[in-house]
């Protein structure tokens, strides 16, 4: 079984079985994530420089 760049068959199995709602869903949740980890780094940097 070709993998497709997964770490194991059963990593690819889930993936080939997800559908594109649950992709979007889990890319909304990552992107919510990195947009609040963006905005508390800006946050510690402003604070740092005594802004």
């Amino acid at each position: 079984m070709v993998r497709a760049g997964q770490s194991s068959e059963r990593a690819h199995l889930i993936y080939q079985r997800s559908t594109a709602k649950h992709q979007r869903k889990l890319a909304q949740s990552i992107e919510v994530e990195v947009r609040q980890q963006l905005r508390e780094s800006d946050a510690g940097r402003q604070q740092a420089r005594g802004a």
